[in-house]
């Protein structure tokens, strides 16, 4: 049992000395960053959200990308000191901060994490199921997290989200005034959302309020290196490797990325694991957070999206970057 024991020792650090072997330099990380931006940034597919009509007026041509290792190493290549508002890359750290005050079977008994096969915004996902919003990355199962905080009032629940986004950042973030009114005057649907979940006994707080916070912290604005910041937070088992302070508990960690590599995407996550193969979170605003766990973070950032309301320019550099590092958490595919 002792050999045993010590022979899976062994083992496990081979495993890891070949892991940190394997790793990039950032002399690697910058090159392959630009290659990826050169090599993207004339690409004028997609189109900039418009039902959010301050979205469809950001500068279509704005691109960035923005690598964090784990040890605090920034790489940077174009637009990635310009703010847009987070969208839904936001659900991950909201589905943290409720995880941190709850445990994660609070998640997993009340919103669920299963992907729904419909549209981000669907209401049918809701009523065909079984009441609850089928996972944290969809308009509902958001909107479900945002009631699940702790709080009294709107001003303490919004309060938490504002300081958990500034922990993981390391760094002052804001409500973009602009995106926040345009969404607030065109967020009719998710009301509905809120309601049904309410009606299904799903919600955990007054429909409009879970609704109007959830609005907010849409609207925060966060910059690529922000948000890669973020990202790198959990990349580094939870751990900010700017500030060095811990965000999230580590056992929690790999449920989040589970989420993120199954629901991520909207419709498009099958296609993005068998293309890039990584946990990410995609944003209308541009944004797209991908996580090498134990390694790095990638983020990119360009306003036109596809058909599911992902960032074109974005999702290719990543795949680009992740291919040519063989970042993919599934295995090689040299």
């Amino acid at each position: 049992m002792k050999l045993h024991s010590l022979t899976a020792q062994c083992c496990a650090a081979l495993a890891a000395s070949a892991v940190a072997l394997a790793a990039p330099s950032k002399d690697q990380l910058q090159k392959v960053a630009e290659q990826a931006h050169a090599k993207f940034k004339d690409d004028k597919s997609g189109k900039n959200a418009d039902y959010i009509p301050a979205l469809a007026k950001v500068p279509s041509e704005l691109f960035g990308i923005v690598i964090i290792t784990k040890d605090g190493d920034v790489i940077k290549v174009g637009d990635v000191d310009t703010p847009f508002s987070i969208q839904s890359c936001s659900k991950v750290f909201t589905m943290c901060l409720v995880m941190q005050e709850s445990g994660d079977k609070i998640v997993y008994d009340k919103v669920n994490v299963e992907p729904t096969g419909e549209a981000f915004n669907s209401i049918t996902a809701i009523e065909e199921g079984d009441g609850r919003a089928d996972n944290p990355f969809v308009n509902a199962g958001a909107i479900a997290t945002v009631s699940l905080i702790k709080a009294k009032s709107p001003e303490e629940r919004w309060d938490k989200i504002h300081k958990t986004y500034e922990k993981f950042a390391g760094s002052k973030l804001i409500v973009m005034p602009d995106i926040f009114k345009s969404e607030a005057d065109t967020n009719f649907r998710n009301r509905g959302i809120a309601h049904v979940l309410f009606n299904s006994g799903n919600l955990f707080c007054d429909p409009l309020e879970a609704t109007e916070v959830y609005t907010k912290q849409c609207s925060v604005g966060v910059t690529a290196e922000q948000l890669a910041v973020m990202g790198s937070t959990l990349a580094n088992g939870g751990v900010n490797p700017i500030t060095k302070e811990k965000c999230i508990d580590k056992k929690y960690v790999p449920k989040v990325l589970a989420t993120m590599t199954m629901n991520g995407f909207y419709d498009g996550s099958g296609q993005w694991a068998w293309n890039a193969g990584l946990p990410a979170k995609t944003g209308v605003g541009g944004g797209i957070v991908a996580v090498v766990p134990g390694e790095l973070t990638i983020v990119g950032f360009a306003p036109p999206l596809d058909t599911y309301g992902n960032s074109v320019r974005a999702q290719k550099a990543i795949e680009f970057i992740a291919s040519e590092l063989d970042l993919n958490i599934f295995g090689s595919t040299k």
